[in-house]
């Protein structure tokens, strides 16, 4: 794979773009970016368990990002989950997730991404993942969702016997009994369960049509809102339920997500 542009041709070719452009280019470079740094050699750290990792192309596509929404957003905020933040001055925000699926990333899997929203007050303004190792890149904005620039179709209304519901569960919480009886009472009634490790992938690919709905608690605003964004931008329903004393993120056809929230109300 050739080296991406450097940020400072990024921010020259780039200077003029609208948001959902700005959006799209961003986390596709980030992701190629981070792609490329594997190919050639990566460096790794833990976080707070053997599967909560950081590499160092996580940091250099956090970096590449914010250098330059600084530069060509320069009054927006900025929240990023490896740690770069900046207060924001026009009321809008850029919330960052350079690498998502670091743990796949880092096994040398293709199932991780590249993902960021742009928020302003309660709305999602623009919603942008990037699979760098499929090149596909959906993005969500005024109410549409793209993948590769094509628009995405509504989302079909199902139940939850009859559609695929992906979710993730960390085998810690397995021990706790409210959380995991209130997860069983949810995944014991879909047609099948996946587990893909990438929250935005995941998402996106709902958003796509290709399964019913997601579920996970305690889900961090740059693992939601991208993604948030594309489910919504298709038809579908992005809620979230206080149950087993967790919060649940729940997305996908309205019809689905309903049958969920059912089940999680009946443990809250």
């Amino acid at each position: 794979m050739a080296a991406p542009e450097t940020t400072d041709q990024f921010i020259a070719t780039h200077a003029s773009a609208d948001d959902a452009e700005l959006a799209r280019a961003l986390v596709t470079h980030a992701g190629e970016l981070a792609l490329h740094m594997r190919d050639e050699g990566l460096s790794t750290d833990y976080k707070t368990s053997i599967s909560d990792v950081v590499t160092d192309a996580d940091r250099a596509a956090e970096s590449f990002t914010t250098t330059v929404l600084e530069a060509l957003r320069p009054a927006d905020g900025i929240v990023g989950e490896e740690g770069a933040a900046k207060v924001s001055e026009s009321g809008r925000t850029w919330v960052i997730d350079p690498v998502d699926g670091t743990f796949n990333f880092s096994q040398g899997s293709d199932y991780f991404c590249s993902a960021l929203a742009l928020t302003g007050g309660d709305e999602i303004v623009v919603g942008a993942v990037s699979r760098p190792a499929t090149q596909t890149t959906w993005v969500a904005t005024h109410g549409v969702a793209t993948r590769n620039g094509r628009e995405l179709g509504r989302l079909r209304e199902a139940s939850i016997s009859e559609e695929a519901l992906v979710t993730y569960l960390h085998p810690t919480f397995m021990r706790d009994d409210a959380v995991r009886e209130t997860w069983l009472s949810v995944a014991r009634d879909a047609a099948t369960l996946r587990m893909g490790g990438a929250g935005s992938i995941d998402l996106a690919n709902i958003a796509s049509g290709q399964f019913g709905a997601w579920l996970q608690h305690s889900v961090a605003d740059w693992d939601w809102l991208p993604g948030k964004a594309l489910i919504e931008a298709v038809g579908g329903t992005a809620t979230k339920v206080d149950a087993g004393g967790v919060r649940w993120c729940v997305a996908g056809n309205a019809r689905m997500v309903d049958d969920i929230a059912a089940r999680l109300n009946s443990h809250a």
